[in-house]
């Protein structure tokens, strides 16, 4: 694994575990301020909904979060994340297909693109 994989891999897993928790502090800091966000094919600059829908009290409370095939492309500056999301909670199980173009800007990571695509519950 290069050292970008490696870095990235484990943000991978801080934002895993930022799902469970809700940790919007975190999404705060790791999705920038300009990303886009692909959901089903609609594109939006939506950081603010990100942010918004990791809020305590807001959105499903999630107490399993799954990550699978997870697949790290090194470009550098850039790394782009492939895998298969299921999140599990007490009313609803869910699985999602991602793609997340993190960049490095000024010394850190922050996700540029996330495009996810619901799979129905599995």
């Amino acid at each position: 694994m290069s050292p970008v994989q490696t870095e990235i891999a484990a943000l991978e897993e801080h934002l895993r575990l930022a799902e469970l928790t809700p940790d919007p502090k975190f999404f705060e800091k790791i999705v920038a301020d300009d990303a886009v966000v692909v959901s089903e094919g609609q594109a939006a600059l939506a950081k603010s909904t990100v942010v918004e829908a990791h809020q305590p009290g807001r959105g499903p409370k999630f107490t399993r979060v799954e990550m699978r095939e997870l697949k790290i492309v090194d470009h550098g500056s850039a790394a782009v994340v492939t895998c298969q999301g299921t999140y599990g909670g007490p009313e609803h199980r869910a699985t999602s297909e991602f793609m997340r173009v993190w960049l490095k800007k000024d010394g850190r990571w922050q996700i540029a693109t996330i495009s996810w695509s619901p799979r129905g519950d599995r």
